[in-house]
């Protein structure tokens, strides 16, 4: 298991996917597009509903069979898959988790706020484990 914090900030997104791409180029090779997407829109979430000052934390767990992908944030809001008009220009982002991964949830965490996660089903066995 490998995890990182991150600030509040625009660039964090993109530091969160360069952080599990590299956790995974190695156990999830054939996932790692749809893992890299489902953290871009689990971050962005997080970067979202974070509070000012308040950093997310990216987990990602690599075993024999399974990536979890975990974002802990503090916010209390629980997030929800939209209904986007086909003009909207936001909504979509748990909506492509659940199509990307075999499946996602939202738990509890010690602390304030909450873990958004999703997992994939490695198709290939791991090379490594993250």
């Amino acid at each position: 298991m490998k995890s990182r914090s991150f600030p509040r900030s625009a660039a964090a997104v993109g530091h969160a996917r360069t952080f599990v791409a590299g956790c995974i180029q190695r156990c999830a090779p054939e996932q790692a597009d749809d893992i890299r997407v489902c953290v871009s829109e689990l971050a962005t979430n997080a970067l979202q509903h974070t509070p000012i000052g308040r950093r997310f934390l990216v987990q990602i767990t690599c075993s024999d069979n399974v990536v979890r992908l975990e974002v802990h944030d503090a916010s209390t809001n629980t997030p929800h898959p939209c209904a986007p008009a086909d003009t909207d220009d936001r909504g979509r982002g748990l909506l492509l988790v659940s199509a990307f991964a075999d499946d996602w949830g939202v738990s509890d965490r010690t602390g304030p706020g909450k873990v958004v996660w999703a997992e994939f089903k490695i198709r290939q066995p791991a090379e490594a484990t993250c």
